[in-house]
C-alpha cells in the first residue's frame, strides 16, 4: 500500500519565519516522513528547465523559492524522486483574475475583503502542530474560495478547479507509477484541503494529513 502525505507550505521567506514554518522546519518534516517520492507544486516545463540548468529559476516567480532553496537539493542528496504536479497556463493566468470584472471603488472594496480573508487565514494558521496545516486554516480557506467563486465562476474554474483536477491526476499517476512508495505532496497551503478531499476517496492508499 502506498503512503501519501500532504504538507502545506508558504512561498514567502518572511512569512515562513514569522509563522514558524521555516525551511529548517520543512526539512525536518520531510526527513521525518522519509519519502521515496515528492510530488511538488512545480510545472513540468519548469522542472525540465531546472534539470538542464539548475541556476535557471524559471520565470514569473515559478517554481517557488522553497524548491530551489531546499526541496530540489534535498531530493538530490537523499535520492528522492521528484514529480512535478502543478498546472498553470502562465501566458493567460492574469486574464482570469477573479476581480477582472470589477473597477473603481467596488474593486477596491473587494481587494480589501480579499486581504481580510488572508488575515483570517493567518490567524487560523497556528491552531495545530504544523503551521498552515490545520483544520482551522483549511476551513477559512474553503470559505475564501467559495467567496471567490461567487465573484467570477469562470475564473475560479480555471484558476482553481481545473488546476486541482490536473494536479490530483498527476499525483494519482505518480501513485500508480511508484508501487508501495512513501509519497509526500508539498504544495502551497491554500491547496491542502483540495488535495486531501481529492485523495481521500482512494481506499488503496494510506493518506496522512496533517503529518503530525
Amino acid at each position: 500500500m502506498e503512503v501519501v502525505g500532504i504538507l502545506g507550505v508558504v512561498h514567502d521567506e518572511e512569512l515562513r519565519v514569522q509563522h514558524h514554518l521555516t525551511l529548517k522546519t520543512i526539512e525536518r518534516l520531510i526527513v521525518d516522513f522519509d519519502p521515496d517520492v515528492i510530488c511538488g507544486e512545480v510545472l513540468p516545463s519548469s522542472f525540465e528547465k531546472y534539470k538542464k540548468e539548475p541556476a535557471n529559476r524559471g520565470y514569473w516567480g515559478e517554481p517557488p523559492s522553497e524548491y530551489y532553496d531546499l526541496i530540489f537539493p534535498l531530493c538530490e542528496e537523499k535520492k528522492i524522486k521528484f514529480v512535478p504536479v502543478d498546472w498553470v497556463e502562465l501566458d493567460v493566468w492574469n486574464d482570469f483574475d477573479p476581480l477582472r470584472s470589477y473597477t473603481g471603488p467596488e474593486k477596491e472594496r473587494l481587494e480589501n475583503e480579499l486581504d481580510h480573508w488572508w488575515h483570517k487565514q493567518l490567524a487560523a494558521s497556528g491552531k495545530g502542530a504544523i503551521p498552515f496545516n490545520t483544520e482551522a486554516f483549511d476551513h477559512v480557506t474553503r470559505l475564501k474560495y467559495q467567496w471567490l467563486k461567487r465573484l467570477d465562476p469562470k475564473a475560479h474554474a480555471i484558476r482553481w478547479e481545473c488546476r486541482h483536477d490536473i494536479m490530483l491526476q498527476r499525483i494519482i499517476n505518480a501513485i500508480k507509477d511508484n508501487a508501495d512508495a512513501r509519497m509526500l505532496c508539498i504544495v502551497g497551503a491554500d491547496h491542502n484541503h483540495a488535495l486531501y478531499e481529492g485523495l481521500m476517496p482512494l481506499n488503496h492508499i494510506q493518506l496522512i494529513y496533517p503529518l503530525k
